[in-house]
């Protein structure tokens, strides 16, 4: 027969379920946080309240002997600006980043390699610091002070095994933390790179056109006609909504103006017209109807690289004619800009954003991207996968 279950071993056992489910809410806490700093408090005042300290702190190493961040639990606001700027790793802060193992004292003053606190510091006695690894690496210490239990002798074996099984996961969530900003950061980069490439390839042409425009009004008006400086003019004026229309298009990440209600073929006739029109230089499209199968965002890769070949074709190439065509097969979309124009070098070093826009462009958008040029012309040809976009 098993002995019966002693009061002693009930409340024992209540203890330990009680002690496991503060640990446990204490690590929800902590993975529920995502930024940084946020995870940093939550883990300082968890640990604060598992081991019973007034004060609890945690110190993330930074350059040289320098602390990165260094978050407080116990102190208000007024107490910690009194006490100073952030500590150095100094002391008993240094050897506990050295030693990377926990350190568990009666009185931290009386250790030998305590040091010194700053006149305002609180004064504290019981000590216990642990260190936030992962793997080898240090992420930071977490230090518990002065323990608040009446008549307490300091710290227990207890309090060290919990606080260091807490260190474990906190680690686990300063880990995620900084991955989720780095990932922030990164998103951040992209939209920027997206924008560039985004402003390159509308509203540049675009000013560029209006530019144009207004300098042929401004000598018409000069020699008195003034028939073919209203015209001008209102080129300017219509291509200035057109360049707010992409510039609105381009802030709010959307597909190029008229491709929701035009369609890709009817945006590239419209497109060539108005290009040739700016430039004086003939633009033949040649495009299906319907182009089904295709996305909104494949859609927009290829008029805007369309967009980029005609830019370059009729600014740079000096050609006296250009043509788009845009074929569907039963697999793929090829969209090609051709112009009878001098050619270049496609594997020249890069200086601007045309041929690095295009072909991130393509490869965005799972197609690929060809550029041929030679004393003939210059061909650019993009290959557009039908169906669903990975």
């Amino acid at each position: 027969m098993r002995p019966a279950a002693t009061a002693d071993s009930v409340v024992t056992m209540s203890d330990g379920l009680q002690e496991l489910y503060r640990v446990s809410q204490a690590v929800l806490s902590v993975t529920r946080q995502m930024p940084t700093r946020d995870v940093l408090q939550v883990i300082v005042r968890s640990a604060r309240s598992l081991v019973g300290a007034r004060y609890a702190a945690l110190g993330v190493p930074g350059e040289g002997d320098s602390f990165a961040e260094f978050v407080v639990d116990g102190m208000t606001l007024a107490e910690q600006e009194a006490v100073g700027p952030l500590p150095r790793r100094h002391g008993m802060l240094a050897a506990l980043m050295t030693e990377a193992h926990p350190v568990r004292l009666p009185d931290i003053t009386a250790d030998p390699r305590f040091e010194w606190w700053p006149r305002a510091h609180p004064r504290m006695t019981h000590f216990l610091g642990v260190p936030v690894r992962d793997g080898d690496q240090v992420l930071g210490i977490i230090f518990a002070a002065s323990k608040t239990t009446p008549k307490s002798s300091g710290f227990t074996e207890r309090d060290e095994e919990i606080l260091s099984l807490f260190a474990t996961h906190a680690a686990i969530a300063l880990t995620n933390a900084r991955l989720y900003e780095q990932s922030r950061e990164l998103t951040v980069l992209r939209e920027r790179e997206r924008l560039a490439r985004d402003l390159h390839d509308a509203v540049s042409q675009k000013l560029f056109s209006i530019r144009a425009h207004a300098r042929a009004a401004a000598v018409h008006a000069e020699r008195g006609s003034a028939a073919e400086a209203a015209a001008g003019l209102e080129t300017v004026a219509a291509l200035s909504a057109e360049a707010h229309a992409e510039l609105r298009a381009v802030i709010d990440g959307l597909a190029p103006p008229g491709l929701d209600g035009l369609g890709l073929a009817e945006s590239l006739r419209r497109y060539g017209s108005m290009a040739g029109r700016a430039h004086g230089v003939p633009v033949l499209v040649t495009a299906a109807a319907d182009v089904p199968g295709l996305g909104p965002d494949r859609q927009a890769a290829l008029f805007r690289v369309a967009q980029e070949a005609l830019h370059n074709a009729l600014r740079h190439a000096g050609a006296s004619q250009v043509t788009v065509d845009l074929t569907l097969t039963r697999r793929a979309v090829i969209l090609e800009v051709r112009d009878d124009g001098r050619g270049f070098t496609p594997d020249a070093p890069v200086t601007g954003l045309g041929l690095v826009s295009m072909r991130s462009r393509a490869a965005a958008a799972s197609g690929t991207l060809d550029i041929s040029s030679g004393p003939d012309g210059t061909r650019v040809r993009m290959t557009a996968p039908l169906g669903e976009q990975r």
